[in-house]
């Protein structure tokens, strides 16, 4: 047994409570994403370097602007069963997820729960509304950051 006690805190001044949140409370900002193209050796190396769980698969859209926009993620798990089976090298385009899921940062918390729930998903992409470019995920362990630190 450890010396180290885990001592509950209730709320942080940093936190709202779930009936409260959005999803821009939760969100991790930022992406980290590949190419269709990249090797899963390279996937494997952003996710250990980066303590990932999922990478986007990005891709030129044919929108007006012509930008990127996610096309895929590939999840720790899939790379993991990928990498178990010895001469399947492939792209990052083969393992990519598909549909992606979209959330505005606007969205209440629990709202973007109850979709990943009711899909099955564990991470969402969050969409910025204006220019439709992805601005950050939503995973699971941020609703229950927001669930085990958010105001009482």
């Amino acid at each position: 047994m450890s010396d180290t006690a885990i001592r509950s805190i209730h709320g942080s001044y940093l936190m709202p409570s779930l009936r409260h949140a959005t999803v821009a409370d939760a969100m991790h900002p930022g992406i980290v994403s590949c190419d269709p193209d990249t090797s899963l050796t390279e996937v494997a190396r952003l996710m250990a370097t980066h303590h990932l769980h999922c990478v986007a698969v990005m891709a030129p859209s044919h929108g007006v602007d012509d930008g990127e926009l996610v096309w895929g993620l590939i999840f720790d798990l899939d790379l993991v069963r990928a990498g178990m089976r010895p001469g399947t090298e492939q792209s990052a385009r083969a393992l990519a997820n598909e549909p992606v899921m979209g959330v505005r940062p606007t969205l209440s918390l629990r709202q973007a729960g109850e979709k990943m729930v009711e899909h099955g998903v564990t991470h969402m992409i969050v969409i910025d509304p204006e220019t439709r470019r992805p601005i950050g995920v939503l995973s699971t362990l941020d609703i229950i950051g927001v669930l085990a630190w958010g105001e009482a």
